[in-house]
């Protein structure tokens, strides 16, 4: 999935260099990953989840579509995390105070 992840934000930001910043999760360091031409990575610090924009995003998410709830099914969880994504995505300015680090 990392590999088809990297391979889109290259193909749409075809005519951008990209820096990307990714913690040391195993698909960040594998030997198989191909990295796109336009794509770099900057590790970011060991232990440091504070520094990296998404996990901010992520806990908005759990805390605003996951808190105390309880799925039957994947596919339930699934569609919450797709509302708390359409739901950031509707409120650019909430998003960019999530995820906007002087680092």
């Amino acid at each position: 999935m990392m590999n088809k992840s990297l391979k889109e934000v290259s193909r749409v930001y075809k005519n951008n260099e990209i820096v990307m910043q990714v913690d040391g999760a195993g698909w960040h360091t594998t030997k198989s990953l191909n990295i796109p031409y336009n794509i770099n990575f900057i590790q970011q610090p060991a232990y440091s989840p504070e520094v990296n924009p998404v996990e901010q995003v992520w806990d908005d998410i759990r805390e605003k579509e996951f808190n105390n709830e309880l799925f039957e099914t994947i596919d339930q969880a699934m569609d919450s995390a797709v509302e708390g994504i359409k739901r950031l995505s509707k409120n650019k300015d909430y998003l960019k105070s999530l995820t906007n680090r002087n680092h």
